[in-house]
């Protein structure tokens, strides 16, 4: 324990002195005192602050930072490298009260936490701050209880738009008052958005600075955004507010939105746009991408920039490395999400492996409620889509499982099974799944199936009749193209001279003006309009086939059907495309002629079809009845290629030429079964060790050795079970070996899962940035080599025996030549440091 202590002391005096902090090591003694360009405090200053005034009466200070007029500043708390910092909390609170310091950090050398104790919680910090920093965010001094006693109301962002609406004679007349809202875009804010905004007063009342919404698509989280971003910048608790999102069409979205509430009071702008005056700006819009590329953030921004972040999609947006964006900036979090934490409640979590896509989703979205302190899985304020259906402001879609004979047979636990001729021409089995659609199997038939059922049973407008908007999401861009081509046919067809092959069309990343397609769709211009009724402004284009890109935070409330022509494995992403259509609409707004409007009144939406090739609502959302089924003959079973029908099997796949048409069966997918078994085994050793409750306190005590010496003694390699390391390594089926610690970790939930071995990687590379900082032109050479050097013994050891002509023949050598002199001296002495190699070993 001692050894760990002094290591993490050790640490700790480099990063400080790396910060520029000058301060007492009580460990060391005065002599550590340090001020810039390392002269010692003079006998007199020490003289000033009496004897012993690092210590209190409850003990020594481990660190004390000075200001610099030499005053105590900030008090760190230092543990050793094995334990959690948070453990020395309290004990940091007594002593930072005793000394009148407002600033504590808590670190083990490794893990760090910065705490204002005006603010609320310590947070995680990825770097010790300078002293300019810290000083610049001292004289910075919230008032909670104006945040807390500000009175909002459902005008609150209204007063912003149009402070005097409430003498207009246009509003005050009742008749006129509808068109006079409507005409200034006045947004008022529903009950629901109100008790979101109260939430977060409550949470800050109570000593809490981070807060999560869970709301459903539709239900106005940017109005919200707003309004909060106007309770702390009004009430003095925010001098500028970040809002990060993960897509560059989230990001022009909510600039516009925010201009459009809050530029009367507050300017809003796009960061990249604004690389140079950003700071002119009260609130700074910007994709998370932007921030992260070669770790921007740390460069251009000092943590106390903002004093309010909120995370759009926040279990997207603060995932992987996105997170220590988030966690630099000191201040207030918020974080957005329509993804429901119960949204695998109809799931056996317990069959579910570490790499199961479901999995995948479930532990980021759990570290998502934990990141905003909501570990008991409660948000700060919940509005779930059955919340909006109950009050009026949201639609259920109305299910279409329309599987074909060719999909059911993917989606069954046998697969769809061919047979083929291999080289030597004898007659081979092969079996293909869902998963593999339009990947490894393709179907022209089963195609042509899925755009049938959905052109004759798609909703249609109800002003024209036309077939109402529509989405079709498939598997990959070529696959988009193909449906494409397939509608477009089809609709020729059943709509003569109507349509020049813009029926449908193509929206993809490869397709040019593909972002603009998707706000021309919006606005009902895409390919022109009113392409069935001139006096109806609606897109003559009905159909944009997709593959990605508009899953999350599109707009389009006018959408009537929704297509799912591939499988789906995110359960974030199926919540999400389910939310494109869930939004009301009053189609009559979009009559041009008055007197036909009057005539017609009004027409909203009730529902959309949600059309379900691959039994994706089975798959996740077990709870839906399924309202409508399509009722279309069954054919035949069978294998292919006996008859020698079928295409030979090309390049890239599997074609097949079978006949298919629309079929309904109930199974679905469940997981191979030989991975049950591994999952098992875990499973009985986690059980057997929640039932020693000893364990447990030995590990919140950081008692590890204790810890380790009981498992051997009581449960490892015991003949009722024969638990091993190593089994629990297989059963765990990560790509790197896993501690016995980690395995007791993740079992007491001390870490949400197993990082994998690239997880770490990026994880030890970042601490190493946030030290050195190489400038961007080395950025990418640098995380190279940091890894080769980590992974590639044979490049490790051309380093360490300095072979370097070996370089030539390394494919990591040109990566290295590329470096500074500096960093190729230093990334393999920080490794060597502060890396163990051992957890990278596969």
């Amino acid at each position: 324990m001692a050894e760990k202590e002094a290591k993490a002391r050790i640490k700790i005096n480099k990063l400080l002195e790396e910060a520029g902090w000058r301060f007492f090591d009580n460990e060391a003694g005065r002599a550590n005192v340090l001020l810039e360009n390392n002269v010692k405090l003079t006998k007199e200053k020490l003289d000033e602050f009496g004897e012993n005034f690092e210590k209190t009466s409850n003990g020594f200070i481990d660190f004390l930072l000075l200001d610099d007029q030499g005053f105590p500043f900030i008090v760190l708390e230092a543990k050793a490298e094995d334990k959690n910092p948070l453990f020395g909390k309290e004990q940091a609170r007594r002593y930072a009260i005793s000394q009148h310091c407002r600033f504590i950090i808590l670190s083990n050398g490794n893990i760090h936490y910065f705490w204002d104790l005006e603010r609320g919680n310590p947070h995680i910090i990825s770097r010790f701050p300078s002293p300019e920093t810290v000083k610049g965010y001292s004289t910075f001094k919230p008032d909670r209880s104006s945040l807390v006693s500000e009175v909002v109301d459902t005008d609150y962002i209204v007063l912003t738009q149009k402070p005097d609406y409430m003498k207009d004679p246009s509003y005050i007349n009742e008749e006129t008052r509808k068109n006079y809202i409507e005409s200034n875009k006045l947004r008022f804010l529903r009950k629901y958005q109100i008790r979101a905004v109260n939430s977060i007063q409550n949470a800050v009342k109570e000593g809490k600075d981070r807060f999560l919404f869970e709301m459903a698509t539709g239900t106005g989280k940017t109005l919200v955004s707003a309004a909060v971003i106007k309770l702390f910048l009004r009430t003095g608790n925010a001098r500028r507010v970040l809002f990060l999102v993960d897509r560059l069409e989230l990001e022009d979205q909510a600039y516009k939105a925010f201009v459009a509430y809050l530029k009367n009071d507050y300017k809003t702008v796009i960061y990249k746009e604004n690389r140079d005056d950003w700071r002119k700006a009260e609130i700074v819009v910007s994709t998370i991408q932007t921030f992260l590329s070669k770790n921007r953030y740390k460069r251009l921004f000092a943590p106390d920039d903002f004093d309010l972040v909120i995370s759009d999609e926040a279990h997207r947006s603060i995932g992987g490395n996105s997170r220590a964006v988030f966690e630099y900036f000191i201040g207030y979090k918020l974080g957005l999400t329509a993804t429901p934490k119960d949204y695998l409640k109809n799931i056996d979590t317990a069959e579910l492996g570490e790499n199961d896509p479901r999995q995948l989703e479930r532990r980021l979205l759990l570290d998502t409620y934990k990141t905003f302190g909501c570990e008991n899985g409660e948000p700060t304020f919940r509005y779930s889509l059955v919340d909006g259906v109950r009050d009026g402001f949201l639609v259920n879609p109305v299910v279409v499982d329309a599987r074909t004979e060719i999909t059911t047979q993917l989606l069954s636990d046998e697969g769809y099974s061919v047979i083929s001729q291999n080289e030597n021409g004898e007659e081979v089995e092969e079996t293909y799944i869902h998963k593999d659609f339009e990947k490894k199997f393709f179907s022209e038939n089963t195609n042509r199936a899925f755009c049938k059922a959905f052109m004759e049973n798609a909703l249609r407008d109800p002003i024209s009749g036309e077939i109402g908007k529509t989405i079709v999401f498939c598997v990959s861009q070529n696959h988009a193209a193909k449906i494409t081509q397939i509608l477009n046919e089809m609709a020729d067809q059943m709509f003569r001279g109507k349509y020049s092959s813009d029926f449908a069309i193509q929206v993809t990343s490869r397709i040019d003006d593909a972002q603009q397609f998707t706000v021309n769709f919006t606005n009902n211009r895409l390919s022109g309009t009113g392409n069935f009724n001139p006096s109806y402004k609606t897109s003559k284009t009905r159909v944009c086939v997709t593959v990605g890109m508009m899953t999350t935070g599109y707009d389009c409330p006018d959408i009537l059907n929704l297509c799912l022509m591939r499988p789906i494995f995110s359960p974030t992403d199926f919540i999400q495309i389910k939310g494109r259509g869930t939004r009301k609409y009053n189609f009559s707004s979009d009559i041009i002629d008055p007197q036909l409007k009057t005539q017609i009144g009004e027409k909203q939406k009730e529902n959309f079809k949600l059309f379900d090739f691959f039994a994706n609502c089975e798959y996740f959302e077990k709870k839906f009845n399924y309202d409508e089924v399509l009722k279309l003959p069954q054919l035949g079973t069978g294998r292919e290629g006996r008859e020698g029908t079928e295409a030979p099997m090309p390049p890239s796949g599997y074609e097949s030429t079978r006949t298919d048409s629309i079929l309904k069966v109930s199974e679905t997918v469940v997981g191979p079964d030989g991975m049950k078994i591994d999952r098992m085994y875990f499973e009985k050793f986690e059980k057997t060790v929640l039932e020693h409750p000893v364990l447990k306190e030995q590990a919140e005590a950081g008692k590890w050795d204790e810890l380790m010496e009981y498992l051997e003694k009581h449960i490892l390699d015991k003949p009722e079970e024969y638990f091993t390391l190593e089994k629990l390594r297989k059963s765990i089926n990560i790509d790197r070996r896993v501690s016995m610690r980690e395995i007791i970790e993740k079992i007491f939930g001390m870490i949400p899962y197993f990082k994998t071995k690239n997880e770490l990687l990026d994880e030890e590379f970042d601490k190493f940035d946030s030290r050195y900082l190489p400038k961007e032109e080395y950025f990418a050479y640098a995380k190279t080599v940091f890894k080769a050097y980590i992974l590639d013994a044979d490049f490790r050891a051309i380093i360490d025996n300095k072979d370097f002509a070996l370089l030539n023949v390394s494919p990591y050598g040109e990566a290295f030549k590329k470096l500074s002199p500096e960093l190729r001296k230093a990334i393999p002495e920080y490794i060597k440091d502060f890396v163990p190699l051992n957890k990278f070993v596969a």
